[in-house]
């Protein structure tokens, strides 16, 4: 659609239903001046005529419902995508005059310098390391090895998936780009499972951060998805069927503000300490070790492994098997006892995982605090947990939605203006718009 016809339909409100699926009633007025914004500002930068065919995606970010660290130990996960997104507007290199594509891809973030890629050399660089760059090539360098095709384009995009809020801003960038690599060169024929793999291979590789495949699954996928890590080369996913407007209840995160600075030791002995109690075992991970073989180790374990390494096995096993409780209980729509698991996991994070703050600063206990004061708020109704990777950042609460504003005030008070954020669920990963 050329970009005319484009801003034409959003004037005229023509977004409107796929603006409600995408992030929930009520958001087309919003999402309507967000996207014309975008687009202003993509037609500014790149030079894009009104006549120029272009094209817009989305990619959501994640929340993580159920499993916390079970998927590097090949476990169970529920994960969902989320209202909150980034999108892009594209247009191809081939015969585009607006800009000189020298055989590259160009991408402009909002906010950040423009990243240039020249898609004939995608080898990984050193200096690209911890990049947004990084993450392009190494995308790129996944469909190219696998046989997908590339090509020039550029993009502008615009993210309102807040950096550090654990809803993976990362999985969401790296999606948006294999979407488009997807919907531009190969007539949308790769598999969002192979996207969600190219963003994780992107981010292993290339951006040095070893994360496992959950967060790019989740946005890429879309929906509410349990995961079954056992083959990791292709993971069994089930799609779940979860209407919280239709239970009355509203799923938020809560951003405590905690950095993230000098935590990739702590992140990193999780399956550290995981994987050296199931070598132990002779196996790789927890998910090959029988837990009641496990469990009549312990004595013998404790001579080489640290106490903690042990509890934090046992965290395993119980996650683990909770997450498969939760999946039967929302497709049996007992919802009650769900709650309870949310709460027996957030119980078990805390005192077994140990992941909800840093032993380096026992003083800063934002999660800590968020939980306590949640938990208060709930008095034995909803459920609250750690969210995501854990020891900085967010917690997980789900709300009665008569009592939303009232606990978005509360926690608003103690950590900041729009610390609280309510999240839609979305039904669709990686997303064309026209």
């Amino acid at each position: 659609m050329v970009l005319s016809q484009v801003r034409k339909k959003l004037l005229g409100g023509e977004f409107a239903d796929v603006f409600e699926t995408l992030y929930g009633l009520g958001s087309h007025h919003h999402q309507t001046t967000r996207y014309l914004l975008a687009l202003e500002e993509f037609q500014r930068y790149y030079g894009v005529g009104d006549e120029r065919d272009i094209s817009i995606y989305s990619s959501p970010g994640r929340t993580e419902i159920g499993g916390n660290h079970t998927d590097h130990q090949l476990g169970h996960v529920i994960a969902a995508s989320v209202g909150l997104d980034i999108i892009a507007f594209v247009a191809k290199g081939e015969g585009n005059n607006a800009y000189n594509a020298n055989n590259g891809i160009r991408i402009k973030s909002k906010g950040h310098k423009e990243d240039i890629i020249d898609i004939s050399f995608l080898g990984m660089q050193e200096s690209e390391r911890g990049s947004s760059a990084s993450l392009i090539r190494g995308v790129l360098a996944y469909f190219s090895s696998n046989g997908f095709k590339t090509g020039p384009f550029c993009a502008y995009t615009e993210s309102d998936v807040p950096k550090g809020s654990g809803l993976s801003s990362s999985a969401a960038f790296e999606s948006v780009v294999g979407a488009i690599l997807s919907g531009e060169f190969n007539n949308w024929g790769v598999d969002p499972v192979e996207i969600a793999k190219a963003g994780q291979y992107a981010e292993n590789e290339y951006f040095g951060k070893p994360c496992g495949l959950m967060d790019q699954l989740a946005s890429s996928v879309g929906s509410v998805i349990r995961i079954n890590f056992a083959n990791p080369k292709n993971p069994e996913i089930r799609k779940i069927r979860l209407d919280l407007e239709q239970l009355n209840y509203s799923l938020c995160v809560v951003n405590t503000g905690g950095s993230h600075a000098d935590l990739t030791d702590d992140y990193a002995d999780i399956p550290s300490e995981m994987r050296g109690v199931a070598t132990a075992l002779n196996k790789k991970v927890l998910a090959e070790v029988d837990e009641t073989d496990f469990i009549e180790r312990i004595p013998s374990l404790r001579h080489k492994h640290s106490d903690r390494a042990l509890i934090r096995a046992m965290h395993f096993y119980g996650e683990n098997n909770r997450v498969k409780q939760q999946a039967e209980l929302l497709e049996s729509n007992d919802f009650s006892e769900f709650l309870h698991l949310v709460r027996e996991s957030g119980h078990s994070s805390f005192c077994y995982l140990q992941n909800v703050f840093t032993t380096k600063a026992v003083e800063e206990q934002g999660i800590s605090l968020a939980l306590a004061l949640t938990e208060r708020f709930l008095g034995g109704v909803g459920a609250c947990r750690v969210h995501g990777g854990g020891f900085a950042g967010t917690m997980l609460a789900f709300i009665p939605v008569e009592r939303l504003e009232a606990y978005k005030a509360e926690v608003n008070y103690v950590f900041g203006e729009n610390a609280c954020t309510p999240l839609h669920l979305r039904q669709y990963g990686g997303y064309k718009l026209v």
